[in-house]
């Protein structure tokens, strides 16, 4: 009787949802084919800019007073550039609701806004979560550390990550954490903090993410150690562990995770499985003496920096001017 309940009670589930994502496609369809007959009717008309504006204004006196504020002016113009956004109607994403396509219709980039409807729908975000990632400047900070083509190829699956850099953004934004402003906690703090906001670490990490262990025993002869996280990445098919810190990086935390990352390689990772990644998340850090620490070809460690709050614009756009100029003095 028990199971009878249980799939019945996943049949009733399933249902409401499929009814739900129904009735949310419907909506962005009609703003489709509203956003259409309005540019076609601009098409027929005079001097497109001037007719254009008085059109959508004129119509809004016409239709909100009797369908609501759903079919104002500014839903009628955000109806007129989806439709010229997305022309092709059956290229629209039947999981998407008019919140998404909303928040994808105000990225002017095309490249931009591509990578956040491909991650999207490869993710499975609700339209809060893609928010999130577009007021943290996901795609800019995955620039920071690969080009353009690398970061489009991976949305698109053409290609899987392949290197730290690839997998892991540098800065991680943790602003979901909200962690007081204080000159020092504890990385104990920071570590539970995570874990009781698994779901939007995982948002964060990105692609493929499981969760495997927290502070995960590791026994070599009659030391004990304890690495504080262990994921594993289903597409990239390999452990990542990560190493809190909530000061900056020492050569000392580097030579640590690199042992650790040595046990995982050597005790856990099967055969066909790509070697372990390591990730050192740290407040700050000295790039010239993680490039000395480690050697010259490391392609499985890394040090990335975190911060508790959305960055903003000017942090971004100062971060990459920084990461370019580097990029330019080594070659």
């Amino acid at each position: 009787m028990k199971q009878l309940v249980s799939e019945i009670r996943s049949i009733i589930e399933s249902a409401r949802t499929n009814a739900v994502r129904s009735v949310d496609f419907c909506r962005v369809q009609m703003y489709w084919q509203i956003g259409r007959r309005i540019v076609e009717e601009e098409q027929g008309g005079q001097a497109r800019a001037e007719y254009g504006k008085s059109l959508i204004k004129n119509l809004a006196k016409e239709i909100e007073p009797e369908f609501g504020s759903g079919f104002g002016q500014r839903q009628l113009e955000r109806a007129r550039q989806f439709y010229i956004e997305f022309p092709i109607a059956s290229t629209l994403r039947t999981q998407f609701n008019w919140s998404q396509y909303k928040l994808l219709i105000g990225i002017a980039d095309k490249d931009k806004r591509e990578y956040y409807e491909l991650e999207a729908a490869n993710n499975c975000w609700t339209a809060r979560q893609m928010q999130r990632q577009i007021n943290s400047m996901l795609y800019e900070r995955m620039l920071l550390s690969n080009d353009k083509e690398a970061v489009l190829a991976m949305a698109r699956k053409e290609r899987m990550p392949e290197t730290p850099q690839e997998i892991i953004k540098d800065p991680m934004v943790l602003e979901f954490l909200g962690l007081e402003k204080k000159a020092h906690y504890y990385e104990s703090d920071l570590e539970t903090e995570l874990i009781n906001h698994l779901q939007e670490f995982i948002l964060e990490l990105g692609n493929g993410f499981t969760f495997v262990a927290r502070q995960k025993r590791i026994l070599l002869e009659d030391d004990e150690f304890f690495i504080d996280l262990v994921f594993y990445n289903r597409l990239a098919r390999r452990f990542v562990i990560f190493e809190l810190k909530t000061g900056e990086v020492t050569h000392q935390d580097l030579g640590q995770l690199q042992m650790y990352v040595n046990y995982y390689d050597r005790t856990e990772k099967l055969p066909e499985e790509n070697p372990t990644i390591g990730i050192l998340l740290c407040t700050a850090k000295n790039d010239t003496l993680v490039k000395m620490t480690l050697p010259a070809d490391n392609n499985t460690i890394v040090a990335s920096k975190y911060q508790p709050y959305l960055p903003t614009e000017q942090q971004l756009i100062a971060e990459i001017e920084k990461v370019k100029k580097e990029w330019e003095e080594s070659r």
